[in-house]
């Protein structure tokens, strides 16, 4: 297969999209595949694919009267055969799972497709939906992350309404945020005020000063680590605000020695933080979630697989033979 121009980190189909007039999608369909993958490169691909089935489909002669419909249609089954593939590589996966990061650079919107996903999507969220089937998945995002009605979700899915009804009840009852999915986009006051606790969050860490950090975290906080087993990482969450507070310290500690930097960014719709080392290469991404002027949790993404999406990456963390 010919490829054409990059797009947000992959080739895309020279003339696929623009032929049919479909690019004014994109974002939207951008948005379904990664809520579905927690993938970037992943969602990418799948919107490439969709694209690819438009042309192909157009130039058999169908006749596709509704193109949003019929490309939604596309990404969100493409989305559910991935996660069917997908199932026992994310079983055996080395330790603490997270999606790869969405960054939109503090200084500048980003990409159109992750500006857009950026306001919807937390790391914590998609944690939780692999909880899912692949079908309650497709169903519970479609409904309550997209605000898509039950015709259209039975359309999309290819299950009955009282069908899909039923299933994202179910898949209701078993995440606890259902009811906290999609962010309204940050008023300039509230991202003002996020950015600034963030930097001065960061600032405590990387000087040690424990008691400035323990007023930041809220005392149940969490910290969790996806190396993937090929980046230095924690094993498990680690939880408490005191202990959660000794490992930022002693982390951003070591990596500082290692000539790594913060770069400040809005990582899907939270406030957080580009790792970069000495030769400009990603090294790792941070995301903060902040509720009630304190640190819930911090998401801190190193395994390499994940961040090419972002640039060349850092080996100063990758284990030895990884």
């Amino acid at each position: 297969m010919s490829r054409g121009t990059r797009v947000g980190g992959r080739d895309s189909l020279p003339g696929a999209a623009d032929a049919t007039g479909a690019t004014g999608y994109r974002p939207l369909l951008f948005s379904i595949a990664y809520g579905m993958t927690g993938s970037v490169g992943d969602a990418e691909d799948i919107v490439q694919d969709a694209f690819l089935g438009l042309t192909r489909a157009r130039q058999a002669g169908t006749t596709i009267a509704d193109l949003k419909a019929y490309l939604t249609t596309a990404v969100t089954r493409l989305g559910i055969d991935h996660l069917r593939s997908a199932r026992v590589r994310r079983e055996t996966y080395v330790g603490d799972w997270l999606p790869e990061p969405v960054v939109v650079p503090a200084d500048g919107p980003g990409p159109a497709e992750h500006a857009e996903l950026a306001d919807s999507l937390s790391m914590a969220f998609l944690v939780l939906l692999e909880s899912l089937s692949p079908v309650e998945r497709a169903v519970f995002m479609l409904r309550e992350v997209f605000g898509y009605g039950y015709p259209d979700v039975a359309r999309i899915t290819g299950k009955t309404e009282a069908n899909c009804r039923q299933i994202f009840a179910r898949a209701r009852q078993r995440i606890p945020a259902g009811g906290q999915v999609r962010d309204s986009p940050p008023p300039p006051a509230r991202r003002a005020r996020g950015e600034e606790l963030t930097r001065r969050f960061f600032e405590a860490a990387a000087g040690g000063d424990m008691d400035a950090l323990l007023g930041m975290l809220a005392p149940d906080a969490v910290l969790h680590g996806d190396g993937g087993g090929k980046a230095q990482a924690i094993g498990k969450p680690a939880t408490e605000a005191p202990r959660v507070a000794r490992m930022l310290v002693a982390g951003l500690r070591r990596v500082r020695m290692l000539g790594v930097s913060l770069r400040p960014a809005w990582v899907n719709g939270r406030p957080g933080a580009v790792m970069y080392d000495a030769e400009g290469r990603v090294a790792g991404v941070v995301e903060l979630d902040i509720a009630d002027g304190v640190v819930q949790a911090i998401h801190s993404v190193v395994n390499p697989d994940k961040l090419r999406h972002l640039g060349p990456v850092s080996d100063v963390a990758r284990l030895p033979g990884k």
